[in-house]
């Protein structure tokens, strides 16, 4: 049967658009279907964006070290407006690199709601097309508990576009959007409560991470409540909301951030119409190689639930293309050592396993643990500790995890990340000179086993 295209992708976040910037460079015919925005959830409402905020919020931070340094500042003002309008010029910019990035590897960009009509046929707005491969790639969405008054409440989604900066703000989460959502609020100014059901929160991360966090959000004047959770949302007289707590407690504010968790987004997909099957969680099922139970269609991404950052996605996009269509360059994707950030007031870098999980997985482990003041603070008063962890294998002196909170962690924990795919060892980590003086010199300097 001829087919209309070779692969058409549905989505044009990170994954799909590189899934299909690769198949067409290897000579298929690949069309994109997005109904939204070019680049996806990263460009648009996530990773981009908000690390821009991130930057707004950390200025506040040097000022208040400035005056150390013998600078003498006048009383700064932060516009949120101004802000948010040189963060959507980059975003703009950004769409219209993602544009000419699909249009010149020659890829057809159909913008429009695409929809599964059968195991090899997609509609957009009307008009059929056929595809011997269909790569879903749609990602995934914030979702809000169903609760009282749960119109009444923000995501992610719409943080980005808030008019105005919010004076009192509750997030609601612990994971690390509501964790990097409350260092921006709280950094640009607003009164910032976290609030999570758990006892404490990022879980999943190293213990000692999670508790170093805490104390330094506490240090920063962050209110931070666990094992609160909120029952409704209601609206008072004067605009501000009151969210009542499942203790009975009432907590007033101007703007009420939900970050409890994402679903995949599969909304008037078309799944019906195909052998595509979930699994319990409500991702879409797929094999080692990306396919699903229906043979000719494949997903990737977020909408997959396993690793939920972008440059997964990327490397499954890859995967996928070169497996499709350049089978002999095809090398499938390590989900071991990823490394990654938590863009918090201060920021985590790790990689590798936790402590908690080194033990669960039976090594016999050796763990070194450094918290220090950074170089930077000591003309300040400010307090503010860093952390640094080697997770080791007794045994084999194997490294098995990194962790960091401090400046720069994401930055530093990258290059570390190497050394843990390369299988560096205890020794070869003591063995490596320093840049002296930075702070990520500590990893390399720690000698005594700290339990």
């Amino acid at each position: 049967m001829a087919y209309d295209f070779d692969l058409f992708v549905i989505g044009a976040g990170s994954g799909g658009v590189r899934a299909a910037r690769f198949a067409a460079g290897f000579g298929a015919k690949v069309a994109v279907a997005e109904s939204r925005y070019l680049g996806g959830t990263c460009v648009n409402v996530g990773c981009v964006p908000k690390k821009l905020l991130v930057y707004g919020a950390h200025v506040a931070d040097e000022l208040e070290q400035a005056a150390g340094y013998g600078w003498s500042l006048e009383e700064g003002h932060f516009d949120w407006g101004t802000l948010i309008a040189n963060k959507n010029r980059e975003i703009e910019r950004l769409n219209g690199i993602y544009r000419n990035l699909l249009v010149n590897s020659g890829v057809t960009l159909l913008q429009g709601h695409a929809r599964l009509t059968g195991a090899n046929e997609v509609e957009v707005e009307g008009q059929r097309y056929t595809a011997e491969h269909i790569l879903i790639a749609t990602g995934g969405w914030p979702q809000i508990p169903d609760i009282p008054g749960k119109e009444l409440a923000i995501t992610s989604n719409e943080a980005f576009y808030l008019k105005d900066l919010p004076r009192r703000v509750l997030v609601v989460g612990g994971g690390y959007i509501a964790v990097e959502f409350a260092g921006i609020f709280q950094g640009l100014g607003a009164n910032t409560t976290l609030l999570y059901r758990g006892d404490l929160f990022l879980r999943g991360f190293d213990g000692s991470v999670r508790t170093h966090l805490k104390e330094e959000l506490e240090k920063r004047g962050l209110d931070l409540q666990f094992n609160a959770d909120i029952q409704r949302i209601d609206k008072l007289e004067d605009g501000s909301l009151k969210a009542t707590l499942k203790d009975g407690r009432e907590l007033v504010a101007d703007c009420v951030f939900y970050a409890t968790g994402r679903r995949p987004m599969l909304d008037n997909l078309g799944l019906e119409n195909t052998g595509v099957e979930l699994d319990a969680r409500g991702y879409i099922r797929v094999d080692e190689q990306y396919q699903t139970t229906a043979p000719s269609i494949l997903a990737i991404g977020d909408v997959i639930g396993r690793v939920q950052l972008t440059p997964v996605a990327l490397a499954e996009g890859m995967a996928v293309a070169r497996r499709l269509f350049k089978p002999e360059q095809y090398r499938p994707v390590d989900y071991q050592n990823i490394p990654t950030a938590v863009f918090s007031q201060p920021p985590i870098g790790t990689v590798g396993l936790t402590e908690e999980q080194a033990l669960e997985a039976g090594h016999k482990v050796q763990v070194f643990e450094s918290r220090f003041r950074a170089m930077k603070l000591t003309l300040t008063d400010i307090q503010e500790k860093t952390l640094m962890k080697l997770v080791v294998d007794a045994e084999t002196d194997k490294v098995l995890g990194c962790h960091m909170v401090g400046p720069d962690a994401g930055e530093i924990i990258q290059g570390l990340g190497i050394a843990l795919k390369a299988g560096a060892t205890k020794q070869q980590f003591d063995e490596t000179i320093g840049v002296h003086p930075t702070a990520a010199e500590e990893f390399v300097t720690m000698r005594t086993v700290t339990r």
